[in-house]
């Protein structure tokens, strides 16, 4: 494996990096090019992110003493509201819609996305959703304050009427909503009817799986949260009696409304994450994917059992003894197709030479880390463990060993992967593998001090807490203070290798997908002609395989 842009891995060195120089411009238009679009989503997610961890940073001085003593607590409430918020539906899951944006056309042979214009359409609506989420600081009595999940009836303790921080989180979720509703539609469309001659589903790469089955839960799953979040708008703001106890509402039936979404947005985010091992791994093991077919079930199985597992969150609510043991049930089956995942990825790797660079570590990180989430996640799933730990850190941490130890850790794997790509250039190998380190290691440092927290009883959403925990608080805060840090080489290896870094052969990884036989970046139509699938992918050590011929060798 080579970094040597002169080394020409497909035949000829990419000489489209000159048009996308002189390009770079599209990028800050109204466009209807899916990778545009992509490249949009995931520059306008990184803002959020750095936003969102921006916040956290805070969040954690607050937590280094018991006092509060850097913000008040209403701001405190804030932050952690926002913090999530920002995080979960501007960060994570569009990031993984405009890694889609860019790649999904390309692995299956395809122009462009079924609908280019909404497709576009839908990207321009989160910019305004986020900047108005945002403009909520500005207000007189600041943010929504009631979490990211806005439980009424806490969230409904405003005068009716009264444009407030909670009106503008709520307006805010609902154009995101719209935003995935039709980028749901549009990637469905695309899978389903627009695959490349002999590109049949069993063709399809396991990452085109992870998108296919997260759109299918974005559009089943959505619109029960925009439905209670339009009636939460309503009392809030007209006076409605949907969800307020006092006047004969039911808090109770916002959270189902709210987890029948909420829960499944875990495998939202999480199941490209799962799709990027798979492309990831096989790449720089050189073996085949373990269990292609296998594994790509699974991601269809992971979505579908995801589906009922919501009641897991509503363990201490009133929720009647047979349904606690049912979604307890639920909620452990999902661990069977996950564990074949990690089956699968174990065994690609296994006695193979791995070739470590900067994507294969992030990979291999965060691969690991999703095993030891996925551990906790069944102990949360047992109802007597859940109702002890309830609310407290250990929940945190295990959710956050899911969110950034495995899922942003796998886009930070993407990043890397397919920056050639993308950019037409190679980023620095030096450069990448510090920030691994610098994410991996205080990532860990972070996350997994909040498990013994919870396990001793320290509430989550809370600036003050009782001396006992400083100790375990001290050592979470120093891990986020460098986690923190380590976006600083991230972010000048990206945009320095953007800018100077040296040209990319059109498949410098060896890769046998789709995306890596055009040119780097790739045209406005993707492919001089479209492409005749004969072959599985992962074809990795078998040199007699052609993934693909072009049409003009078709037999």
């Amino acid at each position: 494996m080579t970094h040597d842009s002169s080394i020409n891995t497909d035949g000829e060195l990419n000489n489209s990096s000159n048009e996308s120089e002189q390009n770079w411009r599209r990028y800050f238009s109204f466009s209807t090019d899916h990778k545009v679009i992509g490249v949009q989503y995931m520059a306008m997610t990184f803002m959020f992110f750095l936003i969102g961890g921006l916040l956290a940073m805070i969040i954690r001085a607050e937590l280094l003493t018991p006092e509060a003593n850097v913000v008040d607590r209403p701001l405190y409430n804030g932050l952690f509201t926002m913090h999530g918020t920002i995080m979960i539906f501007l960060w994570i899951i569009p990031f993984n819609a405009g890694l889609a944006n860019y790649l999904v056309p390309l692995m299956i042979g395809a122009r462009d996305m079924a609908f280019p214009l909404l497709n576009a359409i839908a990207f321009w609506i989160l910019p305004p959703a986020g900047l108005l989420l945002l403009s909520s600081f500005l207000l007189p009595n600041g943010t929504a304050q009631s979490g990211w999940w806005s439980y009424p009836p806490i969230s409904l303790q405003v005068p009716p009427g009264y444009i407030n921080g909670e009106f503008i989180w709520i307006v805010s979720l609902i154009l995101i909503g719209i935003s995935s509703i039709m980028g749901a539609i549009n990637f469905l469309t695309t899978i389903f009817w627009m695959r490349a001659p002999g590109m049949t589903f069993f063709r399809m790469p396991v990452f085109v799986w992870s998108v296919m089955s997260a759109q299918l839960l974005q559009l089943i799953n959505l619109p029960a949260l925009t439905g209670a979040l339009i009636l939460l708008l309503f009392d809030l703001s007209l006076g409605t009696q949907f969800f307020k106890p006092l006047e004969n509402g039911d808090p109770v039936i916002y959270q189902h409304l709210f987890w029948f979404y909420s829960h499944p947005a875990v495998y939202i985010m999480a199941l490209p994450a799962f799709g990027i091992f798979a492309e990831v791994l096989p790449a720089f093991a050189r073996n085949p994917l373990f269990g292609y077919r296998s594994v790509a079930l699974a991601t269809l199985g992971i979505a579908l059992v995801s589906i009922f597992v919501w009641v897991h969150h509503m363990f201490t609510s009133a929720t009647p003894n047979w349904m606690r043991m049912t979604f307890m049930v639920t909620s452990m089956l999902v661990a069977v197709p996950t564990g074949v995942k990690a089956f699968a990825w174990t065994a690609t790797i296994w006695r193979s030479k791995l070739h470590l660079e900067t994507p294969m570590l992030f990979a291999m990180g965060g691969a690991t880390m999703f095993i030891f989430g996925g551990i906790t996640g069944v102990m949360l799933a047992a109802t007597p463990f859940d109702i002890h730990v309830n609310n407290t850190y250990f929940v945190v941490g295990h959710f956050h060993y899911v969110v950034f130890n495995t899922i942003t850790m796998a886009i930070f794997a993407a990043i890397y992967f397919w920056f050639p790509k993308i950019t037409g250039r190679m980023y620095s190998e030096g450069w990448g593998k510090l920030h691994f380190w610098l994410t991996f290691i205080p990532a860990n440092i972070t996350f997994f001090s909040m498990h013994p927290l919870g396990l001793q009883g320290m509430l989550r959403r809370i600036s003050s807490y009782d001396p006992q925990y400083q100790g375990w608080n001290i050592i979470a805060s120093l891990g986020a203070f460098l986690l923190g840090a380590s976006t600083l080489p991230f972010i000048a290896n990206i945009v320095g290798s953007w800018l100077y870094g040296p040209r990319a052969v059109n498949n410098p990884w060896h890769a046998t997908g789709l995306e890596w036989i055009t040119s780097s970046p790739p045209p406005r139509d993707n492919f001089e002609e479209i492409p005749i699938v004969k072959r599985p992918p992962y074809d990795y050590g078998d040199p007699k395989y052609s993934v693909l011929e072009n049409s003009n060798n078709r037999d």
